[in-house]
């Protein structure tokens, strides 16, 4: 009897083992399958380096060491398709640190735009109350949110400055981080805002990054600010108020940006890359399938 009872204990557990070499040789196949296709994908997109043209803007971007560019093409196409996020033909491009993929578990790049508001005004920089500032964006992304849902996506809830604002008065240029939560995501994310002044508008240059992703994204600011380069006679110093526009908006209009909400507020590739990376889903139509999913979640 003690024989028997033995003998079933040890078939059962044998059954328990071949049960779970077999999940997990089904588990590192659909890792496998996932990284040729993620391999595949990033093999497609044609990245440049050196000195990019951005005539939206008037002037040029000279690639920053460690990183490589997306036209505006393929940059609509990271961001819609690849990430989810609701079409934006208004981006001209981003730059992908250097030794990422744009389907990285820990990817993250800049997009940039430019915005031909006018001339910006920058009297009020060192009058701006950033505690005040906070409380109403915090207030205005509770009262979006119904409308957000209605329209099929997520809610965001602004939960803090991931980086206080600050106008650096020398290079013109304006940067804050925010740190948001996309409807019950438990991971942050984190959008790191660059405000590079012209004599005619703004380039807006945002990092989307999870907060793990905050000092890397620190690390790189410099290298991109100073990668954009007006045209002469386009630059900050050029304006002229008898022929130029002044811009609605000052340093404080800029952070607060109602008028520029829609830009750079893109769901992260860290909200659904790591669950891929984790095998969780193959490639092909499983793959399909999951963005589909992700996308209606949006």
């Amino acid at each position: 009897m003690i024989k028997n009872y033995f003998n079933y204990g040890t078939k059962l557990l044998l059954t328990a083992l071949v049960f779970i070499n077999i999940s997990l040789s089904i588990q590192a196949q659909e890792i496998d399958s996932t990284q040729i296709w993620n391999d595949q994908i990033e093999q497609s997109l044609e990245y440049k380096t050196g000195v990019i043209d951005l005539k939206e803007g008037n002037a040029k971007l000279t690639v920053p060491a460690g990183f490589k560019f997306l036209d505006k093409d393929q940059s609509i196409y990271v961001l819609t398709d690849l990430w989810g996020n609701p079409s934006d033909s208004a981006v001209l491009g981003m730059l992908v640190p250097e030794n990422r993929s744009v389907l990285d578990a820990k990817g993250w790049a800049f997009t940039i735009y430019f915005d031909e508001m006018g001339y910006v005004k920058d009297d009020d920089a060192d009058d701006i109350n950033y505690d005040d500032l906070l409380k109403e964006q915090q207030k205005e992304f509770e009262d979006e949110n119904p409308q957000r849902l209605k329209d099929g996506y997520s809610t965001i809830n602004f939960i803090g400055w991931a980086s206080t604002p600050f106008y650096d008065k020398n290079k013109k240029v304006l940067h804050w981080a925010k740190e948001l939560k996309f409807g019950d995501d438990s991971l942050s994310t984190l959008n790191y805002n660059l405000r590079v002044l012209g004599r005619k508008g703004i380039f807006i240059i945002n990092a989307v990054a999870s907060l793990t992703e905050l000092n890397e994204v620190k690390a790189s600011i410099d290298k991109v600010i100073t990668s954009i380069d007006f045209n002469e006679g386009d630059k900050y110093a050029n304006f002229n108020p008898d022929v130029d526009n002044v811009a609605a908006w000052t340093i404080g209009g800029l952070v607060a940006g109602k008028i520029l909400a829609k830009v750079g507020f893109f769901a992260v590739i860290l909200k659904f890359w790591k669950l891929i990376a984790l095998g969780v889903v193959g490639a092909g139509g499983a793959f399909f399938k999951f963005f589909k999913r992700k996308k209606d979640d949006l």
